[in-house]
């Protein structure tokens, strides 16, 4: 997708999600900068959305990963993450929620 993408990892409890996360991003930043893949310099957005799932869920997943492109037709990455907030009731702002990236 070109406004999010998204990453299944199976992960220890010893290992702090943003830890993960901020590792992530800087170690692909750099590999997109190192190699000039885009004009200019590569960032990522501040922030990130995380969820967890149970093994048993994993065919789930891995097939709604594999479906994005048909997916985000039908809902956008905003309208879907703020539905999951709601099912999961995580408290948000909407000031927060992802905000569509200008391509240029």
């Amino acid at each position: 997708m070109p406004d999010h993408f998204h990453i299944l990892i199976g992960q220890r409890p010893n290992v702090a999600l943003s830890d993960l996360v901020r590792n992530i991003k800087a170690g692909s930043s750099g590999f997109i900068n190192d190699r000039r893949w885009v004009a200019g310099r590569f960032s990522w957005q501040e922030g990130f959305g995380a969820f967890s799932y149970a093994h048993s869920q994993l065919s789930t997943v891995i097939s709604y990963i594999e479906n994005q492109q048909e997916h985000h037709r039908r809902k956008s990455l905003s309208e879907e993450y703020v539905e999951l907030l709601k099912r999961f009731n995580v408290p948000h702002d909407q000031r927060y929620i992802f905000q569509p990236v200008d391509p240029d």
